[in-house]
């Protein structure tokens, strides 16, 4: 089993000994489907209490790093990552903290505007009938006179969410569901009193023929004046945010 078991010396031995665990499986000393030891083993070889290691090992549960089998062939085992549940946990994550502030929303406008720039372009090269299908279907939700503010956000999240799964690169995809499905459902609640819903629907139809027609310079250009107007209305935001602190 490849786990230095050194002497742990600080006050959260539970949290030492996930750690330890976990650098194992990241770095693939300890492989997918690997039986860990025993909690009388893994306590032996730490040198610490069996209820100290049962924490650490819930610990690891909670990050879906291992599972637990009962039966004569039970025990503890190395789990294969899940990118699903990785996303899920970082889109948490990045929800939790845009709503406490944590990012300046200009931060947040200049990544967005790098990153989907990017898939945008790809977008335009690689897009099919699915993505297309969806973006188009938004732009129709987008037009009706009586859609509430939130579902209005909602679905231009979809439609950003299309262009990025249109770039067909798994790891933007990956990447952008911190800012797709964590960030701008946030800041499009705090950006909304400034925002201009027919303005957006116009740039989403005209961002949707570009990348239809495989047009990627057009596409760039004007995704590239839908962020300009995007940070006019999150430099608004932050200046109300910041008078109301």
């Amino acid at each position: 089993m490849g786990i230095k078991y050194e002497p742990l010396v600080t006050e959260s031995l539970a949290k030492q000994i996930s750690e330890t665990i976990r650098q194992a499986i990241v770095d693939g000393e300890l492989q997918v489907d690997e039986r860990l030891p025993t909690e009388p083993e893994l306590a032996q070889r730490f040198g610490v209490s069996r209820p100290t290691i049962r924490e650490a090992l819930k610990r690891l549960a909670a990050q879906n790093l291992i599972r637990s089998r009962r039966g004569p062939a039970g025990g503890t085992f190395v789990n294969k990552p899940d990118s699903q549940d990785a996303k899920d946990a970082l889109i948490n994550m990045t929800s939790l903290l845009t709503t406490l502030g944590e990012f300046d929303l200009s931060d947040i406008a200049e990544a967005r505007r790098e990153l989907e720039l990017t898939c945008v372009y790809l977008a335009a090269e690689r897009c099919d009938e699915t993505q297309l299908a969806i973006m188009a279907q938004e732009i129709e939700i987008q037009k009706k006179n009586d859609l509430p503010d939130q579902e209005f956000c909602a679905s231009d999240v979809r439609f950003h969410r299309a262009i990025v799964d249109a770039s067909a690169n798994r790891m933007l995809q990956f990447m952008m569901c911190s800012v797709i499905e964590a960030v701008q459902p946030v800041v499009n609640l705090i950006v909304f009193p400034f925002w201009d819903k027919k303005k957006t629907i116009d740039q989403h139809i005209r961002l949707y023929d570009a990348i239809r027609t495989r047009d990627a310079d057009t596409a760039a250009r004007v995704f590239s004046e839908q962020m300009d107007d995007l940070s006019d209305r999150y430099s608004k935001a932050q200046a109300r945010r910041n008078r109301d602190k």
